[in-house]
C-alpha cells in the first residue's frame, strides 16, 4: 500500500524562472538514469524479491523515497516554468537575444504538460522501460543499481553548475546527498552479498563448471594498438575470489574456425545462388 502525503520530502522553492533550466532538468526526471528509471527499478526489485526480508525491505524503502525524488523535480520544473506563455514564445521571434534564450525551452511543456514536468529526458524522448533491471539476482541487481546512482548524481552535479539560482542549487544539493547515501547503501549490500556468495555472478555457476574454458577465465586479451593496458591490475593481479592469476595475452591469436554460412532456401527469395556460365 502507499500513501501520499502532501509535503515534499525537502523544500523546493525557486529564486526565479527558467524554462531553459526546466528543460534539462527533465534529463534527470524521465532521462535513462533519471529518478523515473530509479524509482521504478527499485520498485520492481523489491515487489519481485524473494529471501531475506531486510533486501526487501530496503528496496521498497529507496524506491519509495525516490516516487517523492520524482513529485520533487515535477515542482522543481514546475516553478521554472511559472509564467512562461505561448505568447512569449512568437514575441521572441521578432528579438533575436530573446529567441536565443527562448528556442531552448521544451515545446512540449507548453503544448503537452500545460507547464508541468514530462515523463520524457531533456530533449523529449519518452522514458522507456526497458532502461530499469529487476533480473531476481540481488548481486547483479545491486551492482546495476550502484552505476545508477553513479550515473544519476554525476548528471545532477553537472546539472548544478549549469544555474547560479540559490533555490534550485539547494534542491540539488539534497539529491546529490541522497544520491551520495544511495551509493554507500548498494555498496555496503554488494559487499554483503559478496561475502556471502562469492564476487562472480552468478554464483551458482561456479569456475569449475567451465572445464576446459578455465584459462579463458584469466586472460587479458591485448586487441588494440600499444600495450599500456598491461600495466593495470586486471593484467597482472589475481582474480578478487583468488581463483587464478590474470595473464596478459600481447599478441593473441584466434582460436576458432572461419564461419561458412549455409545459403538459405529460395523460398526466401534471396540473390545468394551462385551460378556458372560457360563461356
Amino acid at each position: 500500500m502507499f500513501r501520499h502525503q502532501k509535503e515534499l520530502q525537502f523544500e523546493v522553492k525557486v529564486d526565479r524562472p527558467d524554462p531553459v533550466l526546466a528543460r534539462q532538468v527533465q534529463e534527470v526526471l524521465g532521462g535513462q538514469f533519471g529518478e523515473m528509471t530509479v524509482m521504478m527499478q527499485y520498485l520492481f526489485q523489491g515487489f519481485n524479491c524473494r529471501g531475506e526480508e531486510k533486501y526487501k525491505d530496503m528496496l521498497m524503502d529507496i524506491g519509495t523515497e525516490e516516487i517523492g525524488h520524482v513529485e520533487m523535480l515535477c515542482s522543481l520544473i514546475s516553478q521554472l516554468l511559472d509564467g512562461a506563455t505561448p505568447e512569449e514564445q512568437q514575441q521572441a521571434a521578432e528579438d533575436p537575444v530573446t529567441a536565443a534564450i527562448m528556442g531552448g525551452i521544451n515545446p512540449q511543456h507548453l503544448l503537452v504538460s500545460g507547464l508541468g514536468g514530462l515523463p520524457t529526458n531533456s530533449n523529449g524522448v519518452p522514458w522507456n522501460g526497458s532502461y530499469i533491471v529487476a533480473s531476481g539476482n540481488l548481486l547483479a541487481d545491486m551492482r546495476s543499481n550502484l552505476h545508477a546512482e553513479s550515473q544519476g548524481r554525476l548528471q545532477v552535479a553537472r546539472l548544478y553548475h549549469m544555474t547560479t539560482d540559490e533555490g534550485v542549487r539547494a534542491t540539488f544539493r539534497k539529491m546529490l546527498a541522497r544520491d551520495r547515501y544511495h551509493q554507500y547503501q548498494w555498496m555496503a549490500a554488494i559487499q554483503e552479498l559478496e561475502e556471502k556468495n562469492g564476487v562472480v555472478v552468478p554464483a551458482s555457476f561456479p569456475p569449475e563448471a567451465e572445464q576446459e574454458s578455465q584459462p579463458q577465465a584469466y586472460e587479458f586479451w591485448n586487441l588494440s594498438e600499444g600495450t599500456e593496458s598491461a600495466e593495470g591490475l586486471w593484467a597482472t593481479g589475481s582474480a578478487p575470489d583468488g581463483s587464478g592469476d590474470y595473464v596478459y595475452i600481447s599478441s593473441p591469436v584466434p582460436k576458432g574456425q572461419i564461419h561458412e554460412p549455409v545459403n538459405p532456401a529460395t523460398e526466401l527469395h534471396h540473390d545468394l545462388d551462385t551460378k556458372t556460365t560457360d563461356k
